[in-house]
């Protein structure tokens, strides 16, 4: 079977004018193109297209989901990939909502909050498997420790100064600026102390984790969401940055 372009654009619940975007990037390439010419997509084009949807709703860049799709061939191990992300978000979102339902109802109740609740979902051990494997146990569980021995006031301070942080790098990737400039590498600055209030970063530390913002989509979203391609250009900022100012 195949369907037009139009008839794809109505059930993914997008445009053409975006369809014909992804064929111009490389990203889905219609199975044909008729006389009239009109694209018309097959089975194999519906897949890829879910996979770009998928990876677009956890918050990646189109130049992020190109190299994703390049470096996975296997349709279905990246089919089974992106199910355990989703479900991990689904969970995630879940305990997010739970949490918001405890504080609205102890709230009216004028019960006592206990911090546990108010950030259960908000749960910095998801990437556990990442930090060990890149960086051992022992930075794993340094970091941990200080997450828990923040009270609930200054883990929402500590959150509230990255989305900052992401917001403006959101900004200065909007406004065209470099990653290797002034201001890209103030926020990069900014961005280190952030990250030494748990440890002190080093250059490797935080060339590592610029690659893992753009890898990873759980992260990448984090700054994606402030505008596409702002992963990549916190990556970019944060090497030169750790390149020119950070040890080893």
């Amino acid at each position: 079977m195949e369907w037009s372009i139009q008839e794809i654009a109505r059930r993914a619940g997008t445009t053409s004018r975006t369809l014909r975007h992804y064929g111009d990037l490389g990203l889905l390439t219609p199975s044909r193109i008729g006389s009239n010419g009109y694209r018309y997509y097959d089975q194999d084009a519906l897949v890829r297209l879910q996979r770009i949807l998928l990876l677009r709703e956890l918050g990646l860049s189109l130049a992020a989901i190109k190299d994703v799709l390049e470096g996975q061939r296997d349709t279905a191990v990246a089919l089974r990939a992106h199910l355990r992300l989703l479900e991990q978000e689904q969970a995630r979102i879940g305990r997010q909502i739970a949490s918001v339902r405890t504080t609205l109802h102890k709230t009216r109740e004028g019960m006592e909050l206990m911090a546990d609740e108010v950030f259960d979902g908000f749960d910095h051990t998801v990437y556990e498997q990442e930090v060990t494997e890149r960086w051992g146990r022992d930075a794993y569980e340094e970091g941990d420790r200080w997450w828990r021995s923040l009270s609930a006031e200054g883990k929402k301070a500590f959150q509230d100064e990255h989305e900052a942080i992401a917001r403006d790098y959101g900004r200065a990737r909007e406004a065209g600026l470099a990653p290797d400039g002034a201001e890209a590498q103030d926020i990069a600055r900014r961005h280190c102390a952030w990250l030494s209030s748990a440890k002190e970063p080093s250059r490797a530390y935080v060339i590592g984790l610029g690659a893992m913002y753009v890898a990873d989509p759980r992260l990448a979203k984090n700054y994606d969401r402030h505008g596409d391609g702002t992963a990549a250009f916190v990556r970019d900022a944060l090497t030169v940055y750790a390149e020119r100012r950070l040890s080893d």
